[in-house]
């Protein structure tokens, strides 16, 4: 399944538009024929009991619930979990997959000719490989890593927990799996839709009690499957700069929007190597900036440009806000400066505004919430108990060799974004009936399900030449995803 959701793209990236084609196919708001696919597979593997019980909802995410209605538990009364892994992958880049591993590996067919691997390169440019006699395990290709494996663990898991619902696999408990879209564009875009659209006057059995994102956990230094807690927010701030355009030969009669955004962006890179304006915290680490997208306009090459666009790609620790973050860039003195000069900048968050495949649009600041869920909550020690459990007993790796599965479960958080970020909703917002046993937590202005990740790939490999996975974290995915709701459910 994870190899077949992989290729699927393959299909339609080089067929012309008039006859089905889609060069984007598998990307933000291009996952349909991907998700279609896994749709039918859930149905035909039994990964739920009705094909009635998977479907898409109206902002394009496919979901599918399992319970077990006979357990005599009322519903408002079980514990609510939902699984959460995205559908699409960032561009394969998939010429400069042949060219650089040497037309070895395709990257959405994989491994087609072992005989021209590069070992090599993929060793120079992976985070994280096991040894040379343990890659029959590896399967190749863009999302392996990020993150079509925790969507496939999803799906086997929720086939394993209807099987053994006789077994008390399910009691007390209702399964919501998720395969979200366009989170690679517009991280949380799913979730922002379920806690906007959905959960506002949902009866209990549709809100979480927890929330388990499947993106990888895996470190190239620390080990493979962390259960991880937590995650630094994310935002984009857009910088517009507007000049004066005029011939090239007499760069005096214009204003060159590109020069003095130089010194902008010269003077933010200096800043934050300094670390002006911004905080750390001990568990999620620093805030970042860092210069993430242009355009220019500009008649030609040979004229002073009009306009130059810019983004930072603003990372948020603990205590550091998105008005803040702004404000930071509106002080910088190159900016005073451009101004000085008779530039306009203006300085904004931008809003995402593209429609997923089903025409929705959410139109949402791209802003995206941090969180964490303390150590101590139910939620992370059943998670604890789960690996102790399923894991544990089958793996033999220690701290410090690598991405190697650790038998003692690793309790951290990411570095980079997930799904988690839409979840968050303002602690006074009163749409959402959560009651006290649902346990969500409360951090600052804002709340959220206790959430945390369990997911095949690391991390250092994912949006690379080579990505790859190790099967092996899948099957020990699998196996968490179905032991914990019982585990969770019976705390």
């Amino acid at each position: 399944m994870l190899r077949e959701v992989i290729r699927i793209p393959a299909d339609y990236v080089d067929k012309p538009a008039d006859a089905g084609g889609d060069a984007q196919c598998g990307l933000s708001n291009h996952e349909f024929p991907r998700i279609e696919y896994l749709r039918k597979k859930i149905i035909e593997i039994k990964a739920v009991r009705k094909p009635e019980d998977v479907s898409f909802d109206d902002f394009g995410n496919l979901v599918w619930v399992v319970e077990d209605a006979g357990d005599g538990i009322p519903p408002e009364q079980k514990k609510v979990v939902y699984l959460d892994g995205h559908s699409d992958t960032v561009k394969a880049l998939r010429p400069q997959w042949l060219d650089k591993i040497g037309g070895g590996v395709d990257a959405y067919n994989g491994l087609v000719d072992p005989a021209k691997l590069d070992k090599t390169f993929l060793k120079k440019e992976l985070g994280w490989l096991p040894p040379d006699s343990e890659w029959e395990h590896l399967l190749f290709g863009r999302g392996s890593a990020d993150q079509l494996g925790g969507v496939i663990a999803e799906a086997v898991a929720t086939k394993i927990l209807l099987e053994l619902a006789s077994e008390g696999a399910l009691k007390g408990v209702i399964v919501r799996a998720y395969a979200t879209v366009a989170e690679e564009d517009n991280d949380g875009g799913g979730p922002m839709f379920i806690t906007s659209k959905v959960l506002p006057g949902a009866k209990a059995e549709l809100i979480p009690d927890v929330v388990i994102l499947t993106e990888g956990t895996g470190c190239s230094k620390k080990g493979a499957l962390g259960i991880y807690r937590g995650q630094r927010g994310r935002m984009q701030i857009e910088v517009t700069v507007t000049g004066r355009s005029c011939h090239g030969s007499m760069p005096w009669e214009g204003l060159n929007p590109l020069e003095y955004s130089g010194a902008i962006l010269k003077e933010a890179a200096e800043k934050y190597e300094q670390r002006i304006g911004f905080l750390d915290n001990a568990f999620l680490g620093h805030g970042t900036r860092t210069a993430s997208w242009a355009r220019l306009d500009t008649p030609s090459d040979c004229a002073v440009p009009d306009r130059f666009v810019f983004r930072f790609d603003r990372r948020l620790t603990v205590g550091e806000t998105p008005e803040k973050s702004v404000q930071d860039v509106e002080d910088l003195a190159a900016v005073s400066a451009a101004r000085a000069a008779g530039l306009k900048v203006d300085i904004n968050i931008p809003i995402y505004d593209q429609p997923t495949w089903k025409g929705f649009v959410l139109n949402n600041p791209q802003v995206y919430l941090g969180w964490v869920t303390p150590e101590e909550h139910p939620a992370i020690q059943a998670a604890v108990n789960t690996y102790k459990s399923v894991i544990s007993p089958h793996v033999k790796g220690q701290r410090g060799e690598g991405g190697t599965i650790q038998a003692e479960p690793r309790v951290e958080r990411w570095i980079f974004s997930t799904d988690g970020v839409g979840f968050p909703v303002p602690k006074d917002d009163s749409s959402i009936p959560v009651s006290a046993t649902k346990e969500w937590v409360v951090s600052g202005a804002y709340k959220h399900p206790a959430m945390f990740g369990l997911g095949p790939g690391i991390e250092q490999n994912t949006h690379k030449i080579g990505e790859c996975v190790d099967l092996r974290e899948l099957q020990h995915s699998i196996a968490f995803l179905a032991r914990f709701p019982s585990v969770f459910a019976a705390r």
